[in-house]
Formats: structure tokens, C-alpha cells, sequence
């Protein structure tokens, strides 16, 4: 199997099974970190690593099903993979629903459990990919002009230089220099390419009179 980068975060507060699950992890050739408790969790916890969480469902004092809750209304996207002895059907449900990637009962093999991260770092590191390129493209869309985001829309709805300068009242040099812009700006190497951006960032074409 192929070592996947990242940082597998492990919640429990059984220490030996803290520092087992640790053994294992890092047997595996992946960084592991032990924490005892939620609030250990949210300090480590960072947007910038591919990461996934193995969280108990019974904590001292808490409960993971909140745990995970709680992450996801900060905003936090890490897997979690429930790993507990107590499992119910209603409570996989619930945790399920709540965005968890595997909810597995001990005992668990070791392969079925270090599969499962695999797995989950996989889909970390696919949607921080994601995140980032939405947060890029955000900020390019946020140094066009006004007038550059009204030409944006119209050539994406296929005008020509021509037709978006009648659309703007302006020549058509104008336009296709404004056109250029948008162009550079977005870093779009075809008119293709930036429909394919302004469908990313839900921008629609602007409807000609």
C-alpha cells in the first residue's frame, strides 16, 4: 500500500490504548498524535496538513458524536474515523450523517483500521487541493475591476468582442482590452478555461439585452 503524507490525529483517553494505536500508526510509516482529550484535539489541529482523526465515541467527560459536531460548525473538514466498543446502529447513523468516514467497533484488525486512514488522509488531501484552489481563484475574481467582472460574465456567455462593446457602449478595442485583463488576471489560458472558472465560482453569464 502507498504511504499516504499527513498527520493522523488519535482521541482517547485509555492512555494504553492511546500509545498502542500510536505504535501502530507510526509502524505504518505516518505521523501519528496522541491526545486524551477533544480540546488537546482542536489545539493541534491545523488547515495547512492533510490530516484525519481516529476519535472514540466515549470520552471522559464527552462525547465524540458532540466532538465531531463541534469540528464541523468551526469548520473543520479533517475524516473522522470512529473507532469504539460500544457501537450501535442508531449511533452509526448519526455519525455517519455527520460526516464521519468509517465508524469501525473494536476489536479491529490492524489492516482494516490502517486501510481506513489511508483512505481518509487520501480525502483530506483531495479536498484541502480543492479548498485552495477555490480560495486562489476567489482572490484572482477580487482583482478584476468592476467593468472587468461585467465583461467576464458576457464572454462567458460566448460574446464577442464585437457584441460585448455594443453591450458596454464602448469600442470594440476597448473591449477586447478589457477582455485581456480578465484574461491575465484570472490566469486563464482560453475562453474555455475561464468558463470552467466562472462555473466553479458560481458565476453566471450575463444575459444580453
Amino acid at each position: 500500500m502507498t504511504v499516504t503524507a499527513g498527520v493522523v490525529h488519535i482521541v482517547d483517553d485509555d492512555e494504553g490504548l492511546r500509545a498502542a494505536l500510536i505504535r501502530l500508526v507510526r509502524s505504518a510509516g505516518l505521523e501519528a498524535v496522541g491526545h486524551a482529550s477533544a480540546s488537546e484535539l482542536r489545539d493541534a489541529l491545523s488547515a495547512d496538513v492533510a490530516s484525519c482523526i481516529i476519535l472514540d465515541v466515549r470520552l471522559e467527560g464527552e462525547n465524540g458524536l458532540a466532538v465531531q459536531k463541534t469540528l464541523r460548525d468551526h469548520g473543520n473538514t479533517a475524516p473522522v474515523i470512529f473507532l469504539t466498543g460500544f457501537g450501535t446502529i442508531p449511533m452509526t447513523v448519526q455519525a455517519m450523517r455527520g460526516g464521519a468516514a468509517e465508524f469501525l467497533t473494536k476489536p479491529v484488525t490492524d489492516s482494516v483500521l490502517l486501510a481506513a486512514i489511508h483512505r481518509a488522509l487520501e480525502l483530506d488531501t483531495t479536498t484541502a487541493l480543492k479548498r485552495r484552489s477555490m480560495n486562489d481563484l476567489t482572490q484572482r475574481l477580487a482583482t478584476l475591476t468592476d467593468r472587468e467582472r461585467e465583461v467576464m460574465a458576457l464572454a462567458i456567455g460566448g460574446l464577442m468582442n464585437k457584441q460585448i462593446a455594443g453591450e458596454l457602449g464602448t469600442t470594440e478595442i476597448t473591449a477586447k482590452v478589457h477582455k485581456g485583463r480578465v484574461m491575465e488576471k484570472m490566469c486563464a489560458r482560453s475562453l474555455p478555461d475561464l468558463v470552467r472558472m466562472a462555473e466553479t465560482l458560481g458565476i453566471g453569464a450575463l444575459r444580453t439585452r
